[in-house]
């Protein structure tokens, strides 16, 4: 049983997509006992033979003997179905252990999980991730995380194994509540980077010096100096997906609806992601916004 105030050593992740793949492999660089789980076995496998760790048949399985369990799967229904029931992480978690959630979910689920593992005596993190793959790659995310102190405590230094930026925001839900700020930031964002970018193409100006003249002007963004010159060549096979987005954004406007905050440009930016989605775009990249902009 984990002591609350000892450094967790023994780990379980569940989840190896593009982004739990790497995080997993930072955790067993740093020193880390990591045991996996994936729904698909083989990416499980993959992991435990690319970093040496060990992969299991169930969530429970990964999660028995863990000092921290941490979770990065697609969506609600998803951590419910690798949190509960006999093979769910929280059957296989004793009492002192600490669950952190990666997966950028609903406010409401946080409080839930919050709410089922304190029942175990366990603790819990709502933890969402931005910087996409390749944050996740290089170990630089911003973590955004609610929960207690002393819980958050406990899980800041494995956190920090691919975090750069690792902030506890305040109480459970309030690390869902700063991603959802994250996306509708980065959606007006980015349907202002798609305008300002056609505008350019229209107007006959030479992009690369566009680009290096306004990215170090107050215009300047992540999405601008990373997708800036890939928006205008039209490659978008690459990095967060529409579908993921629009995700994302659903749950916004969800709980918009519920804090009665008004996201007019966040609305408006879903349904062209919507749009997108049904064009047969859902993989593509977010910044692939700009595509609606040039069917004319």
């Amino acid at each position: 049983m984990s002591d609350t105030h000892t450094t967790p050593r023994t780990a379980a992740f569940i989840g190896l997509g593009v982004m739990g793949h790497p995080m997993a492999g930072h955790l067993k660089r740093a020193g880390l006992e990591v045991r996996v789980y994936n729904r698909t076995r083989a990416r499980a496998e993959q992991w435990s033979e690319e970093y040496g760790g060990s992969h299991h048949a169930t969530p429970r399985e990964a999660a028995e003997g863990a000092d921290i369990v941490l979770m990065c799967v697609g969506n609600d229904d998803d951590v419910r179905s690798v949190t509960y029931g006999d093979d769910g992480v929280l059957a296989g978690m004793t009492s002192g252990s600490l669950l952190v959630d990666h997966t950028t979910a609903s406010a409401d689920l946080a409080r839930e999980l919050a709410a089922a593992a304190g029942e175990a005596g366990i603790g819990f993190v709502d933890a969402p991730v931005s910087g996409g793959q390749q944050g996740a790659v290089n170990g630089v995310l911003t973590i955004m995380c609610g929960g207690s102190e002393a819980d958050y405590a406990r899980a800041e230094p494995v956190l920090t194994h691919y975090g750069r930026m690792v902030k506890r925001i305040g109480e459970t839900g309030a690390g869902q509540t700063t991603k959802m700020v994250n996306q509708i930031c980065i959606a007006g964002l980015v349907q202002g980077l798609s305008e300002g970018l056609n505008f350019a193409v229209a107007a006959d100006l030479d992009t690369d010096a566009l680009l290096e003249a306004i990215s170090g002007g107050a215009a300047q963004s992540w999405q601008m100096v990373n997708r800036g010159q890939t928006m205008v060549e039209d490659k978008f096979d690459f990095g967060f997906a529409v579908d993921w987005m629009r995700k994302d954004l659903r749950i916004c406007l969800e709980e918009a609806g519920r804090n009665g905050a008004p996201l007019p440009v966040t609305k408006l930016v879903a349904g062209y992601y919507d749009e997108l989605s049904a064009a047969g775009g859902g993989r593509s990249d977010t910044s692939s916004l700009i595509r609606r902009l040039r069917k004319g």
